[in-house]
């Protein structure tokens, strides 16, 4: 009796605090969820609703069209280099960063987050500009007999480039927070520094660290301006399915478009729904932490 009372009294003081009027209140629900509605949920429901206009048949057609499976191959593939790569250095950068304190630090820092605030045209285009024909290392390349631009390596540069914060950006700050009190325990008890990244670090930071390679993972399969610019556009060879679907479109094939850009969709979805369950599991491991 006395924790309901306890908890109505911290009802009414947080009412107190924000002050507004039960008609602001759903004036301010309502805008979010139409918010939401008019810009997530309608052209969510508009790309499913296009691409099964024509029916099932026309739909599963779309994915027999060997163009569309070489896309969703080469997608997949980026994806499977990029994400293990990305989450070497995320977890190597978010221990160095959280762990040791070291000249340059803020420096490092500040590089991780530079696929933010870049452009991933102007990134493409930075590629290009080092390793395509008339780029700085083009000649050695050619000499060499090796395709990066218009080729899987400028495919995979690309995108590791605009998605190797997102594993470091999860891990950083919660390794921040907890500290090194548990390594420094571990070490004194005599376990080696590959055990105790092993049995202590990893352990605390596993659903940050899912976390932040599902987000990779998405970017990686979705990115479409940085590797616009480095695929050449070669059907069949260097589009991914961002890529294929613009192709489509500008054909006029809208079905077929709406189609692939449906199966994107839907790992936006699967990402979505799994993204929500690590963090109901990162922030009940945080307060079982917290409360220890």
């Amino acid at each position: 009796m006395s924790d309901l009372i306890a908890d109505n009294a911290a009802f009414r003081r947080a009412d107190q605090v924000t002050g507004e009027t039960p008609l602001i209140r759903w004036f301010l629900i309502a805008l979010v969820t139409g918010f939401l509605a008019l810009f997530l949920l309608l052209p969510l429901f508009a790309v499913f609703a296009e691409a099964l206009r024509r029916g099932l048949e026309t739909y599963f057609a779309t994915f027999a069209d060997a163009d569309t499976q070489s896309s969703i191959q080469l997608t997949l593939l980026v994806a499977a280099i990029t994400v293990p790569l990305n989450l070497v250095f995320g977890i190597s950068a978010a221990w160095a960063i959280a762990k040791f304190e070291f000249r340059g630090k803020s420096l490092l820092i500040t590089l991780i987050d530079l696929p933010f605030s870049v452009s991933p045209v102007v990134s493409g285009l930075v590629f290009v500009l080092m390793f395509g024909a008339q780029g700085l290392f083009g000649s050695l390349l050619d000499g060499w007999n090796l395709k990066i631009i218009f080729a899987l390596p400028g495919i995979v540069l690309a995108t590791i480039f605009v998605t190797f914060p997102f594993v470091a950006r999860e891990l950083i700050p919660l390794m921040q927070e907890q500290g090194s009190s548990e390594e420094e325990a571990a070490l004194t008890l005599g376990a080696s520094g590959l055990r105790t990244f092993l049995t202590v670090t990893l352990p605390n930071v596993r659903w940050a660290l899912l976390y932040g390679v599902l987000l990779c993972n998405a970017r990686a399969m979705g990115e479409f301006g940085a590797v616009s610019v480095v695929s050449g556009h070669i059907r069949g060879l260097t589009n991914t399915m961002p890529l294929h679907v613009e192709i489509l479109y500008n054909e006029y094939n809208f079905v077929g478009a709406f189609a692939v850009a449906s199966l994107l969709a839907g790992l936006a979805l699967v990402t979505l729904v799994v993204k929500s369950f690590l963090e109901w599991q990162h922030s009940d491991a945080l307060a079982r932490w917290r409360s220890h």
